[in-house]
This record gives structure tokens, C-alpha cells and sequence, in this order.
């Protein structure tokens, strides 16, 4: 693998990594010459990381672990810090200086909140007692029908604070894509908003709550008590059919000198039910602890050098993980920064200004945004001198090499491009940024810390340089504690434990680099593999980003004579019609860039390429889709509809 182009390389190393770098190295008696040894330390002795972790971030306990970990019988089966009690809302609440900004939400319409440390406590207080005035308790579920604006932290806080579970969706999502989520965990509480803003028009999901709110009241044994209605857009007129329901601007006020109470927890205890995309069935429940925090600050401090009083931003919705993720900033003093609605409204400077205007630092969003300004070349830079943003950080999908290179010359010269890599399931990375090493095109800087990553070969050997599966064989705080309603755990061992016994296997198609990061070439299960040879799709998407013509595109493998035949489908520009001369020249280009082997044997126009609701091509649909098979979620794609492009096509007959 040939050595990459570096884009960036640190100024200085006065960094957070730096810092507990030379903790580590003072505590243990150690020296680490760069970060390969830090990272072995990390994995090879990871009890001893995660505890040192868990002192030195000044993560807040209401009782001290027992031990660091608990061994169970299984990889899933092992415990961490038991006996420790903490409380989850209170370590985001009481880091930050009373005064200091906590939360700036940027509305579509150009509206903008601020709130204090101080202030978030009072809203947070307020809405604690009227949930605990309804029962909720320790244990409980709390839904969110919410935006990402400050009803949605606040309502995260206020149900975590009483030791309760909370779970969000975006209120853009179906009526079936949220029961499919809700339904399954039995919610005490849904708070909801009447509408939203989207692309400049008021949405309203009043008829959307009161089917929701509805069905959520006929699940066997719900203890559903109430449908709390926040005025987001505009006050909600009429609650119409909705099920229990109560005005937020109903509840209570807070008593001069009253305060917050934190119900103590542990670590194995639920804070967060996350879900998966459900493309291929329900979504699975994933049930997460106190540990996801605890890896969060991690990644937030040491790989993303985010520190007390500065300014973070992530282009995030609900309903996906990088939510929950943004939220952990609180958790260290930060300023969080809040936008919801469609981030091209009016135009493509929506975001940008924003960050100039408020000298964001940290700038988060996803590999599909970077590649509508690349495809649309938009030059950032010559409208916006973003003379404080220090890293943009991408993911939801691989960024390809061409992403890499268009921030660095049509964003900002001097910014650390962080590509992340992880997932939903343990709400957290596998492989991100870090503010001590240089920045390559194509790659993800390093292995996260305490995260043993490796690349496993198809005879389950650990390589480098070479493609295989990503795995951790290692334990990790912020893996699921279960999933909901699999009281023998065999969800959660088929979803991670099938492929290797013991070791948890990811699902990425990926490689290690002689720069010792990584390259993610995109889900294994959607991997190519003509004549045997496994192929990852995103070496193909990284070619057909460049060609102009090209506007969008997915591809698969469809079984054909014995073997597998790769299908390229792409979505042209505008005025552009896939002729012989468009498609000699896409497998020409692939050819030439890739090898004879990534070569379409088809290439098919079609309109438009399914996505999920948090902007992640389903290639695996589409594949299902041409087999004839039966795609068994079509709630969770943003444009179900899309999939009728792929059916019955005669030039697919095998």
C-alpha cells in the first residue's frame, strides 16, 4: 500500500494527548516514544487505561469501583467498575462555570438560543420534577419525538438525572419507523414537538403524534402516562386525538434556591436504548451504560482536544448516534452548538456562517454533506476565513480521497480533518482523529485508545497492510450492555459474536496502513467479491465521486453463473443521460484507478439510490431488491419508494 499524501501535520503538541500522555507516563513509570506504543499500553493493559481514565477526566462518583472489571464467561458477559454509583446527567451539568454558555441552538428560520450552565440546570430541574411527578423512576423510559435543539438535551438530562433510560427519534421519521422503535421499550413518557422546519416550510406531526401516541398506549403492559407537547414552531392549537396529553409550557416553576437531585446508578445499568438502522427487520435495541460516557470524553478530550469554554458542532439529527455523541461534550465544560433543518437552507452557507459567527472549533457533519459542497464546488473559503476552526470532524460513512483533498483546498489549509469510524452499537469510535499526528489523504489518523482494533484476514489472522474484517477481541466500556428483550443474549452474540468465538467482529470491510491508520472501504456484508476476490465498495464510490456526470451512485454484487458479477447504478447530473460513451468511460476510469477486478460488468441508470433516515446508502436493500427478495423495513429508508427502480429489471435476469 502505497504511503499517502500528507495534508496536515500539528503545530504543537501542548495538547490534552500530550498531557495525559505524560500522566500515564509519571503514574506507570513508563516512556512512550510516539503513538503506537501510548495505543499498545492502552490495549495491553486496559484495565489499568480505563481506570487511569476514569480518574484523571474527573469523572463525577457517588461511590468508587470495587475493581476495574468484572471477567464474565464471554466477551459480552463482562462487567465494568461494579460497585461504582454515579449519575449520568450529573457529570454533564456540573462541569461547566455556572455563567459560561452551554447550549446556542441555530433555527432553520434564523432564530437563535442561548443557554447558561445555570439556566440548562433550571429548565432541566423543571421538567425532573414534572416527570417525577408523573412516576417516572429509575428504570423507566423517557421517548424523545424531538429535534436537536435544547428540548432534546434538556429532556436527555431531566430523564437520566432520575436514573431513567432515555431514547430519541427525529420527528421526520415515519409513523411505523418510530413504533418500530418506541413499541419495543414501552415508554412511561413521549415528548414530543407539534412541527419542525424543513427547506423553509412548517411541518407539522400532529396527526403523525396522535397515531403514535395512540399505539404507544395499546402496548400489552404499557405504563404510558403522557404525551408532552412541546411548541417548537408555533403553539399547538388543537391536541386533537393525541393520547394523554400535556402542554410543555404547563409545567411547574422552580422554587428560589430549589436544586437538581441525581438518583446514583451503576455501570451496568441502562442511561441509552440506541437503535440500528432496522433495514433488514425491527431495529435492534441497543441498551448502553455509563460507560459510553466515560469513552466519550475520551474521544471528545483526547482525539478531538476539546477542553473547557470551547465551541462544538455536529450537523446531527435524533435519531442518529452522533446525537448522543455531541451531547458528551456538556461533559467537559464545552459550549454545544445546536442546528436543525435542512443545512443548504437558505443555501450552502448556512453552516459555514454559523461557524464563523461563532468561532466554532470543532465542526462536525457527514462524509454525504462534504460531497454535495464537493460535487456543487463550493468554495468555503473564499466567502468565510474560519480563523478558529481547528478540526472537522466527518463520518457516516468512508470519505473518500477526494473528500480528503477538496477540505483542504476549497474549506481551510490549516484544520485537522478527522475522519471517524465506529457505530451505533457501542456509540462511540473504533478509529478517529488525533490532534498529535499528521493527517493523510484517504486515512483515519489512529486506532482509538483502549480500543484494540485489528484487521482480521479470511483465515482469521490479525495483518496489516491487507484487507480483512474489522474486530476488537478486547472488552470495551461503551459495548452494549444487552439488547432490550433478549433475555438470553443471543441478539447480541449473533450480532457481534457469529464470525469469531469471543471476539467482537464490527461488520467494516477495512485495512491498517504503513502510517498505522486506517482505511474503512465500507460495510463487510456489502462487500464485492467477484472470482473470490473480496473487493470494498467504497474503493468504486471513490472513483465515480470524481466524474462530473455522475451524480449519485450504489453498488453490489448480484450472484451470476456461478460467481458474482459487480452492478454499478448511478443517478447522472442534470442533463446528462447514461450512454455507451458516459458508461465506457465510468469503467475506464475505475479500471485504470482501481484494477481490472472493480470493473461493473453493468452499469444501469436509475433516478434515485436509497438512503436511510440518517443518510446511509442501503446497498444491502437494493441487493435484496434485485434478488426479489422481500426488503422486511422500508420504514427506515428516507425514500422507500426509490427501491421500485431496482425491481424487474431485464437487463439484471440471471
Amino acid at each position: 500500500m502505497a504511503t499517502q499524501n500528507i495534508l496536515w501535520t500539528p503545530h504543537s503538541k501542548e495538547t490534552n494527548l500530550s498531557r495525559f500522555l505524560g500522566h500515564l507516563e509519571t503514574k506507570f513509570n513508563k516512556s512512550f516514544s510516539d503513538y503506537v506504543s501510548l495505543h499498545k499500553f492502552s490495549v495491553d493493559e486496559y484495565q489499568s487505561f480505563w481506570k487511569e481514565w476514569l480518574s484523571y477526566s474527573g469523572f463525577k462518583l457517588h461511590r468508587e469501583p470495587e475493581k476495574t472489571m468484572e471477567t464474565g464467561t464471554h466477551f459480552s458477559k463482562s462487567s465494568w467498575f461494579p460497585g461504582a454509583l454515579y449519575n449520568f446527567a450529573e457529570n454533564l451539568l456540573e462541569v461547566g462555570n455556572p455563567n459560561d454558555v452551554s447550549l446556542v441552538f441555530y433555527s432553520e428560520d434564523g432564530q437563535i438560543q442561548r443557554l447558561t450552565y445555570s439556566e440548562l440546570k433550571i429548565e432541566v430541574l423543571k421538567l425532573q420534577k414534572h416527570l417525577y411527578a408523573l412516576g417516572v423512576i429509575k428504570g423507566d423510559r423517557v421517548v424523545g419525538l424531538v429535534p436537536n435543539a435544547p428540548i432534546s438535551t434538556i429532556g436527555m438530562l431531566a430523564t437520566t438525572s432520575l436514573g431513567a433510560i432515555w431514547s430519541s427519534a427525529s420527528p421526520d421519521f415515519g409513523v411505523r419507523g418510530i413504533l418500530d422503535r418506541f413499541e419495543q421499550i414501552q415508554p412511561k413518557v413521549l415528548i414530543s414537538v407539534e412541527s419542525y422546519l424543513f427547506k423553509g416550510k412548517k411541518i407539522s406531526i400532529v396527526d403523525k403524534l396522535e397515531e403514535v401516541s395512540n399505539k404507544l398506549t395499546n402496548v400489552i403492559n404499557s405504563e404510558f402516562k403522557q404525551t408532552l407537547v412541546y411548541d417548537f414552531v408555533e403553539p399547538i392549537q388543537d391536541f386533537g386525538k393525541i393520547k394523554f396529553p400535556f402542554h410543555y409550557k404547563e409545567i411547574g416553576s422552580v422554587n428560589p434556591g430549589e436544586k437538581l437531585t441525581y438518583t446514583s446508578i451503576g455501570f451496568s445499568d441502562p442511561v441509552y436504548i440506541m437503535f440500528s438502522s432496522g433495514t433488514t427487520g425491527l431495529p435492534k435495541c441497543i441498551v448502553q451504560g455509563g460507560g459510553v460516557l466515560l469513552n466519550h470524553t475520551k474521544e471528545l478530550s483526547l482525539h478531538c482536544n476539546l477542553s473547557k469554554q470551547n465551541r462544538f458542532f455536529y450537523y446531527t439529527t435524533c435519531g442518529w448516534m452522533m446525537w448522543n455523541w455531541s451531547q458528551s461534550a456538556l461533559a467537559l465544560g464545552a459550549t454545544l452548538y445546536q442546528f436543525d433543518g435542512n443545512p443548504f437552507h437558505p443555501s450552502w452557507e448556512t453552516l459555514w456562517s454559523m461557524a464563523e459567527k461563532e468561532s466554532i472549533q470543532v465542526f462536525g457533519t457527514s462524509a454525504k454533506y462534504l460531497s454535495v459542497l464537493e460535487e456543487e464546488k463550493v468554495s468555503v473559503q473564499s466567502k468565510y476565513s474560519l480563523v478558529d476552526l481547528k478540526v472537522i470532524l466527518s463520518t457516516g460513512s468512508p470519505l473518500p480521497n477526494s473528500g480528503f483533498r477538496y477540505v483542504y483546498e476549497n474549506i481551510k489549509k490549516d484544520v485537522q480533518l478527522s475522519s471517524i469510524s465506529g457505530g451505533t452499537d457501542l456509540n462511540g469510535c473504533f478509529a478517529l482523529g488525533n490532534p498529535n499526528l499528521p493527517v493523510f489523504e484517504g486515512q483515519i489518523q489512529c486506532k482509538g485508545l483502549g480500543m484494540d482494533v485489528q484487521v482480521f484476514n479470511d483465515m482469521g489472522k490479525s495483518v496489516e497492510n491487507e484487507k480483512g474484517e474489522l474486530v476488537c477481541p478486547t472488552p470495551f466500556p461503551s459495548m452494549p450492555l444487552s439488547f432490550w428483550n433478549d433475555e438470553s443474549g443471543a441478539k447480541y452474540k449473533s450480532a457481534y459474536f457469529e464470525t469469531y468465538d469471543n471476539i467482537w467482529c464490527h461488520g467494516d470491510f477495512a485495512s491498517i496502513t504503513p502510517e498505522n491508520g486506517l482505511v474503512i472501504y465500507g460495510r463487510s456484508d456489502a462487500t464485492l467479491n467477484p472470482g473470490g476476490v473480496r473487493i470494498g465498495t467504497a474503493d468504486i464510490y471513490s472513483v465515480v465521486s470524481t466524474i462530473p456526470e455522475v451524480k449519485d451512485s450504489v453498488i453490489i454484487g448480484q450472484e451470476y453463473k456461478d460467481d458474482v458479477r459487480v452492478i454499478l447504478f448511478v443517478v447522472t447530473a442534470d442533463g446528462v443521460s447514461l450512454d455507451d460513451v458516459l458508461v465506457k468511460k465510468i469503467k475506464e476510469k475505475i479500471k485504470l484507478e482501481t484494477s481490472p477486478r472493480h470493473v461493473p460488468a453493468l452499469i444501469l441508470s436509475v433516478p434515485e439510490i436509497p438512503y436511510t433516515v440518517n443518510g446511509k446508502k442501503v446497498e444491502i436493500a437494493v441487493k435484496q431488491t434485485v434478488a426479489g427478495l422481500e426488503v422486511k423495513n422500508k420504514n427506515a429508508l428516507a425514500n422507500p419508494n426509490s427501491l421500485d427502480y431496482f425491481k424487474n429489471r431485464k437487463e439484471l435476469s440471471v
